[in-house]
């Protein structure tokens, strides 16, 4: 699964960890990628889509209609 959020936008950040020698190796902050299904009525049928904890909240405010509408705006297929 691809560490991205299809309402929101989220992806991981890059960084480094810091040892205590302070040696920097490379790692990944990755967000809370969560697979979710939604009834979604004007199309009579559930739609699975991967969502951060944010996009979740966000689909709670303003409804799976409205967060549907919005992923199609940026491009995304659903």
């Amino acid at each position: 699964m691809s560490a991205h959020c299809q309402l929101t936008g989220r992806r991981p950040g890059f960084g480094n960890t810091i040892s205590h020698s302070h040696r920097r190796t490379s790692r990944r902050f990755d967000p809370n990628i969560q697979r979710k299904h939604y009834w979604l009525p004007s199309e009579g049928r559930y739609v699975r889509l991967t969502l951060s904890a944010k996009g979740i909240k966000t689909v709670d405010t303003i409804g799976i209609e409205a967060a549907v509408t919005r992923i199609r705006a940026r491009g995304e297929k659903v």
